[in-house]
């Protein structure tokens, strides 16, 4: 589960996402990401943490495949917030393909997505290094 404050709720920010930030599409999903977004409603006017959020159609299968995929999406995606820049609003869309997808599959597809957006590998750290 994603906490509370990294969670994308509001149609305006799913909006927000998909329709002015940048678009990386893999096999099994589409992810869209925006920088540095405005979000009104942090009081203080401190910078907000990285919010994700996620998009599963009937295209992907019943109910419980559907479920199945968003649970996966959402453990693949927090352990990659590190990685995103603060304020930043991500989108996860998943193909219908994702639904017949292992675990890794789905890795091997965000990460090259996360890589291709933010122009660095995301298994590196904050400086794009890879760890060894």
């Amino acid at each position: 589960m994603l906490p509370t404050e990294n969670r994308l709720r509001r149609r305006q920010d799913f909006a927000t996402a998909v329709r002015r930030g940048r678009r990386a599409g893999r096999p099994l999903l589409v992810v869209h990401l925006r920088r540095d977004a405005m979000y009104p409603h942090v009081p203080g006017g401190s910078t907000p943490p990285a919010r994700a959020g996620f998009v599963v159609s009937k295209a992907v299968g019943g109910a419980v495949q559907r479920n199945r995929v968003k649970r996966k999406l959402r453990h693949l995606v927090r352990a990659r917030l590190s990685l995103l820049p603060p304020g930043s609003l991500v989108v996860v869309r998943a193909l219908p393909d994702a639904g017949n997808a292992d675990h890794a599959q789905l890795a091997l597809d965000l990460d090259a997505a996360l890589q291709r957006l933010l122009g660095r590998d995301t298994h590196g750290d904050a400086e794009g290094r890879v760890a060894q």
